[in-house]
């Protein structure tokens, strides 16, 4: 049997145009040489998590060369060095990619583009292979999209474009319509080999770098996967995971002449704590939004280390995401640009070069203290380059558990799965939606996503009884009704057409799967589902 013929995958649009007997033959020889080796990963963190359930967490690893070395990773390409911010979000949505490829209102463009396939893409093959044309389309200057029923042009602006990175699906899912030899193609195999068969390779031809964001690793050893040897590769390392926490140095040590900095990816940090102490009774965080990276000292210093690790050994640190977006009302926007703007102002401090922003409307507010910052003159002192100063503790933060946080998060939920079913892993969610009171729409993802759902599940694994406003105890009962409720509110506020109840009732049916997942310790993703096997939940009729 050839390579080719090895690799089936489903007729989508697109696929014929990315699934040529060369690429088809690179994913075979890489299905050989890394399946075996990413289900021992997987294994490896299916341990971990059983271990930190029967009372045993992560904790830091034994002194080595990559914590005593004086190591340095390579020389991190300047335009890596650039303070500011990178804007986010779904490549495979064109409109949105060709939008924060551009410039925002005030005429400045981001400093680089994170155009993800993962926590904000839709996740299905065919989102991925238009990820994979769009992004060499970018590259190429060729990017378009004439939105027919809008009746609106999309166009790359002239001038120079954000640098790019790419962040593909982790380590941790298939693609059930990718196989070779009738086993699914590992997500993380599959999108990064198509990032550099294609847009990769026009880059390299351009004379430009390869970036990644790298998601949701857990150990040094998944820093080691390989990559090319013949262009400009380099790799962030998104600190998302418990078990990264404690192993931040050793990781970047591992990803050897690919290394170039850290990210400080808070949400799916937060939900990979709620996966490592959802059976502790003792570890019941109070609502999510009240647990702020800034004012939740553990979780500052987490990153302060995180900063202290890529000063100690020359890479660059990246702050976190800025996901309020426009409104209507100037007193909204206000609001929303001047909790960026203090939010950025603490990163900077702390040390990072640049964060993140979810939309161009606010690009400038985010930006500007990295900035203005470093113009000043600003060098971190000394003791931020000792991560010693800031050891990695975990401890349950300070606030309230509400009903109505827990109401919040399941409103969430409904909306996120809705919009994540129909291809738009990120979607503009206002929690708050008809409560009085100044409240912008935030562009919630799968991490936010994930973060809710383990947040509801630890309350009714646990039984946690609310410590202010209305006496609850948390229970499925509750949380059915509040998902219910929330649909019903939703309904009133959306078209009146027969598809959308319909859809909303499918996505809270899976949200409520979701949440018994979690009660049970089991933190499969949205992801790891077929479109069949959702269905399915949808139609069972005790699925909520």
């Amino acid at each position: 049997m050839t390579p080719t013929s090895r690799v089936r995958f489903e007729p989508v649009e697109g696929a014929e145009r990315v699934f040529t007997p060369a690429f088809n033959e690179l994913l075979a020889t890489l299905h050989d040489r890394l399946h075996a080796r990413a289900l021992k990963l997987r294994a490896e963190r299916v341990r971990m998590l059983a271990d930190a359930h029967a009372g045993r967490g992560p904790a830091p690893l034994l002194p080595s060369e990559a914590t005593t070395g004086t190591w340095k990773v390579p020389t991190v390409p300047e335009e890596l060095k650039k303070p500011g911010i990178e804007i986010s979000g779904p490549c495979s949505i064109t409109s949105m990619f060709i939008n924060a490829l551009n410039p925002g209102p005030e005429g400045e463009r981001a400093e680089g583009d994170l155009d993800d396939d993962e926590d904000s893409g839709g996740h299905r093959l065919v989102d991925t292979v238009r990820a994979a044309l769009n992004r060499l389309a970018a590259v190429n200057r060729e990017l378009y999209f004439n939105d027919t029923e809008r009746k609106r042009e999309y166009k790359v602006a002239p001038g120079e474009l954000p640098f790019f990175m790419h962040r593909e699906r982790g380590l941790h899912l298939d693609e059930p319509d990718v196989r070779v030899d009738g086993t699914p193609l590992n997500a993380a195999i599959l999108g990064t080999a198509l990032t550099l068969f294609y847009a990769g390779r026009a880059q390299a031809d351009r004379g430009q770098g390869i970036y990644f964001y790298l998601p949701k690793l857990e150990a040094p050893d998944e820093a080691r996967l390989p990559f090319l040897a013949n262009a400009t590769i380099r790799g962030i390392i998104l600190v998302e995971s418990l078990p990264c926490v404690y192993s931040m140095e050793e990781m970047l040590h591992a990803l050897g002449p690919y290394a170039a900095g850290l990210n400080a990816a808070r949400w799916d940090l937060k939900a990979s704590i709620f996966e490592y102490v959802m059976a502790d009774p003792k570890s019941v965080w109070p609502d999510r939004f009240g647990v702020d990276i800034k004012t939740t000292p553990f979780l500052s210093d987490i990153f302060r280390r995180l900063v202290a690790i890529c000063l100690k050994r020359g890479a660059v640190p990246i702050g976190g995401m800025a996901t309020a977006l426009p409104s209507n009302d100037p007193e909204v926007n206000r609001v929303a640009a001047e909790a960026i703007r203090k939010d950025k102002e603490w990163e900077a401090a702390q040390g990072f070069l640049r964060g993140w922003v979810a939309h161009i409307f606010h690009m400038k507010t985010a930006a500007d203290p990295f900035k203005k910052l470093i113009a000043s003159g600003f060098k971190p002192t000394p003791e931020m380059a000792k991560p010693e100063t800031f050891p990695v503790r975990i401890d349950v933060p300070a606030g309230p558990v509400t009903l109505e946080g827990t109401r919040r998060n399941a409103r969430m939920v409904i909306e996120y799965v809705e919009g994540w079913l129909n291809g738009r892993g990120a979607k503009g969610i206002d929690s708050l939606e008809g409560k009085p009171g100044v409240h912008p729409a935030l562009m919630e993802d799968l991490a936010t996503g994930r973060m809710s759902v383990a947040q509801i599940a630890q309350r009714v694994r646990h039984h946690a009884p609310t410590t202010e406003g209305p006496s609850a105890t948390h229970d499925f009962a509750l949380v059915k009704r509040l998902l219910g409720e929330e649909l019903d509110d939703i309904l009133t506020r959306r078209p009146k057409d027969a598809a959308t109840p319909e859809r909303y009732r499918k996505a809270t049916k899976i949200a409520m799967r979701w949440i018994k997942n979690y009660t049970d310790l089991d933190f499969r993703s949205l992801g790891s589902y077929t479109r069949a096997d959702l269905d399915r939940i949808a139609r069972d009729p005790e699925a909520f």
